[in-house]
């Protein structure tokens, strides 16, 4: 007669055994763990081809590659300011197969300018890798407007009140908050006039339509060379080593000027933290190597590698100073 104890006895025994086979696989590590990258990883950059964060993203995609033995291919999706190709990265699956290469605007004030339409919380949808670079804003103008330093246009600006036009490359964009910001500080009136990118705010500074403009270094210092365009001041609290010969806003009589331009790695949220620190560690190497230094030098930009945390506070303090701006002047997007 067969025991009915014995079929409860098998199940037992086999039960335990694919209990005990599971905390070995785990305890080697598992496929999660041990195998991460079995396939390429998308960069998204939500800015155009040869755009200064698209040239930066390629710096650190290629050494990223070899150091992940995975390809890691760069994806442009501009648009919106950049929201378009964040929003993509906010929603995308967290299994470390989708990176955010982008800049401070769709992070920080993009928030506040698209309460209603933006499409993602950049604190609560996405995960700080690190910090890659910065660069301080310059203040141009044309090279044959008669100042010699951010004093003298003031004083030319205060003459002439609504007369001087500036350049951005649209409402809410950091060329244009910047510019604000200054207005405020100094007491001046100058008219805005958006364009659709950088280049054509430099085309209009060389055909004289307008008489001034914030904008990265890289945009702005091939047409110093032939004097066609006068650098007054760079937006640092202290001078870059970039252009350590033009002064600050904050020495020329602005105190507390800061409006920087930053480059930073994200990952959709809820990525596992063993990815969030291999990219971290591997990004923070890279950043510090001799070649991308160089590479970034070309491009005005001084590497700043960080710890997730240290970008998650930059991000915070970063949005509440311009949050006042925004709400001064009365901006919403939507």
């Amino acid at each position: 007669m067969t025991s009915p104890v014995r079929p409860n006895i098998g199940k037992r025994l086999r039960a335990l055994c694919l209990g005990l086979a599971s905390v070995c696989f785990l305890a080697a590590g598992g496929p999660a763990k041990a195998e991460w990258p079995e396939r390429p990883i998308a960069m998204i950059v939500p800015f155009p081809a040869g755009s200064s964060p698209d040239l930066l993203a390629r710096m650190v995609a290629e050494p990223l590659s070899q150091a992940l033995g995975q390809p890691i291919i760069v994806e442009n999706k501009p648009g919106a300011g950049g929201n378009i190709g964040t929003r993509m990265a906010a929603q995308a699956k967290p299994d470390g197969y989708t990176m955010l290469f982008t800049i401070n605007g769709p992070l920080t004030t993009a928030p506040t300018l698209y309460k209603k339409t933006l499409g993602y919380d950049p604190f609560t949808d996405l995960a700080p890798v690190t910090l890659v670079a910065t660069s301080p804003n310059v203040l141009a103008v044309p090279g044959d407007l008669n100042v010699k330093d951010l004093g003298q246009f003031v004083r030319m600006a205060r003459e002439r009140p609504g007369a001087l036009n500036y350049g951005s490359v649209g409402p809410g964009s950091a060329s244009q908050l910047a510019m604000e910001m200054f207005k405020s500080q100094a007491g001046l009136d100058l008219a805005h006039i958006p364009y659709a990118g950088f280049p054509q705010v430099v085309g209009a500074i060389l055909g004289g339509d307008i008489q001034a403009g914030f904008m990265v270094p890289a945009i702005a210092m091939p047409q110093t060379r032939d004097g066609r365009v006068k650098v007054l001041a760079v937006t640092s609290l202290q001078r870059t080593p970039v252009l350590p010969d033009v002064p600050t806003m904050a020495e020329q009589g602005y105190p507390g000027f800061e409006a920087i331009s930053w480059d930073a790695v994200l990952v959709p949220a809820g990525t596992p933290s063993i990815v969030v620190e291999r990219l971290n560690s591997e990004l923070a190497r890279i950043i510090d190597s001799d070649k991308v230094r160089q590479l970034m030098a070309v491009q005005y930009f001084t590497p700043a590698p960080s710890s997730p945390g240290e970008l998650t506070t930059r991000m915070r303090d970063e949005k509440a100073r311009w949050d006042k701006v925004i709400e001064k002047l009365n901006l919403s997007l939507d």
